[in-house]
């Protein structure tokens, strides 16, 4: 259930052939900001299809049979992991069918049609987005015999996703430095467990937390209770892909064994977040991708003269959402 670190760096050996390194970037500017010794930015929302899930979805499909993959596999997401999913299937040319919330972003949507999949909307009205999503993934798997992929809750996108985090301890050893805390974005938990997982064997000493939206924070009160909780559905958050009630079986293990502690975010501090981002880190990050930046800054957690890591987990966000969010900022 929990990869350990050989099994990380066996997934990043083989992701890393098809995914590109993104920068680690450090900011003087949130270093003043927040009276933090040095704060680094992890710009996912620079990888291939615009956020970290192309890591966790190509070591996915890698494992599937030669049989499995040519029968095509299916998915449920809100955009980022369908985007990923999409993306590595085009370049191993396997068929990938995406079930959506009919109130996805437009420009998910239509980005991940533009990898070669298939797109099926669902609405949800008022039932949990994800559980409808989900219901109707399950139903194309059993009619088209596809097999059935789950976005987060999959020991092995737990272990592709933890690239990242392998890839940040390089760049951090490369500047000479070692992250005291490290703030990283939360959805139903696959980023978090992989990149929890590779600070935990590689810098035990670095405080983990992971970021959610305030009325979905199903990982931090699991994490509080230790055990899985269900958030009740309330009112619907800008973070559209970190909207989920609770989190995965394997990433609640991974995470729970790592040590992360829980944070929540309200929308107008994310806004914030992006409106930093954009004028002093030159990034465009979306909502979801910003949470960790809005938890830095919204001050939480004491890091005056310490050392920090900010995982920026996307930017796939259309132009006309990008600027409403920033002049409400």
């Amino acid at each position: 259930m929990i990869p350990d670190l050989e099994h990380l760096r066996r997934a990043y050996a083989e992701t890393s052939q098809a995914t590109q390194v993104t920068p680690l970037l450090e900011s003087p500017a949130l270093a003043r900001e927040t009276g933090a010794a040095r704060v680094f930015v992890k710009p996912e929302s620079l990888q291939w299809a615009g956020s970290f899930k192309v890591r966790g979805a190509y070591w996915r499909l890698k494992q599937l049979s030669t049989e499995d993959a040519g029968r095509g596999v299916v998915a449920y997401s809100s955009g980022n992991f369908a985007q990923g999913l999409a993306a590595g299937g085009q370049a191993l040319g396997i068929p990938v069918t995406i079930v959506m919330p009919i109130d996805a972003p437009a420009a998910k949507r239509e980005a991940t049609a533009s990898y070669g999949a298939t797109v099926v909307l669902t609405n949800h009205g008022e039932r949990a987005r994800e559980e409808v999503a989900a219901e109707r993934s399950r139903q194309i798997a059993a009619e088209q015999g596809l097999i059935l992929l789950h976005p987060f809750d999959d020991p092995e996108i737990v272990a592709g996703q933890g690239g990242a985090g392998l890839e940040a301890l390089d760049q951090l050893a490369g500047r000479k430095a070692k992250a005291d805390l490290l703030f990283c974005p939360i959805g139903g938990g696959g980023l978090i467990g992989g990149v929890a997982l590779a600070f935990h064997y590689i810098s035990p000493e670095t405080a983990l937390y992971g970021v959610e939206p305030e009325g979905f924070n199903g990982m931090g009160q699991s994490l509080a209770q230790g055990e899985i909780v269900t958030v009740p559905l309330g009112v619907p958050s800008i973070c559209d892909g970190l909207m989920a009630r609770r989190p995965g079986v394997a990433p609640f293990a991974a995470a729970q064994a790592a040590g992360v502690r829980g944070l929540s975010v309200s929308d107008a501090s994310v806004r914030r977040a992006m409106k930093f981002a954009f004028e002093k880190l030159k990034l465009v990050l979306e909502p979801s991708g910003a949470a960790s930046l809005a938890a830095l800054l919204a001050g939480p957690v004491d890091v005056a003269g310490k050392t920090v890591l900010v995982v920026a987990s996307g930017g796939n966000v259309s132009l006309q959402d990008f600027q409403r969010h920033i002049e409400n900022a």
